[in-house]
């Protein structure tokens, strides 16, 4: 492990375990009950939370049943967009039932107005949208696994140096049509600047020539988990590989829809796509 980033792993576990300890006291005074979850991770829009209860409980988002791991973890995500409560369910093997509603805090996101763009530059034609799809396709696939592994549990870090040239949620009105948000994190550095694992997983895709990530590696962090790391210049992991916290994935660079070299780097819990931003250290 690159002993830079072996520095950052050791900081955030404490706040981890600090921040799950404030929310299980919380639980458990407000609720008295023995299987009230520890919580980590705010209520925001676009936050990824981490929970653990007793493994064999029943644990629900909404009414929905979450994916309940070994030692009784299970996370979820709320989206940019998210409003309202999510209210917690858990019901252990013995009927003991606790439930809690948390509101949703609500973000501003960056929105930027661009006119009188041509009009090719805003809509692609048919031939690349085939391709777009095609590699979307691809994407889906290396998603479509609920793995049972438990990285998203780690301390994650950054996973390059660079300038932080784009953030999750912002977005562009074009010719007054909203383009998709922003969904990821970008980090601007010199072509060839190495790109790390910000936590472990398995590689489940890695591709050169994606029409607009360009160079693309997915890992999968477990229940649903992933990171995704676009526009390398190279690629360093095969599919199948598993990659520990600091471990050399790729290099960054311009590669696809890109105005220059940087990382982009992007979350998901299913479908939902979470900031990767809220998970990581501050800079010193």
């Amino acid at each position: 492990m690159h002993n830079m980033f072996r520095k950052l792993i050791q900081a955030p576990l404490i706040a981890f375990f600090a921040i799950t300890a404030i929310w299980s006291a919380n639980a458990l005074a407000e609720n008295n009950s023995s299987i009230a979850p520890s919580i980590s991770g705010e209520f925001v829009q676009g936050a990824m939370i981490v929970g653990r209860t007793a493994p064999d409980a029943d644990v629900t988002l909404n009414g929905e049943s979450l994916k309940v791991g070994r030692d009784g973890y299970f996370v979820f995500g709320i989206g940019r967009d998210d409003e309202g409560d999510i209210e917690l369910k858990i019901t252990s093997s013995t009927g003991e039932q606790w439930q809690q509603q948390f509101a949703i805090e609500s973000r501003e996101f960056n929105i930027q107005r661009v006119d009188g763009l041509p009009q090719r530059t805003v809509t692609p034609d048919p031939e690349v949208q085939a391709l777009i799809r095609a590699d979307n396709v691809k994407i889906g696939a290396a998603r479509d696994i609920d793995s049972d592994r438990l990285n998203f549990t780690e301390a994650f870090i950054w996973p390059a140096e660079g300038r932080i040239s784009g953030v999750y949620g912002s977005q562009r009105i074009l010719n007054g049509n909203p383009s998709a948000p922003h969904w990821g994190l970008d980090i601007a550095a010199p072509t060839g600047t190495p790109v790390y694992a910000p936590a472990g997983g398995e590689v489940r895709l890695t591709a050169a020539d994606m029409v607009l990530s360009g160079g693309t590696i997915i890992i999968d962090h477990g229940h649903n988990i992933f990171s995704s790391f676009l526009h390398l210049h190279a690629i360093h992991v095969e599919e199948g590989q598993v990659v520990e916290p600091g471990d050399l994935i790729g290099e960054i660079g311009a590669t696809g829809r890109a105005t220059g070299p940087h990382l982009d780097w992007r979350m998901n819990w299913g479908s939902v796509r979470v900031d990767p931003a809220l998970l990581l250290p501050e800079r010193e």
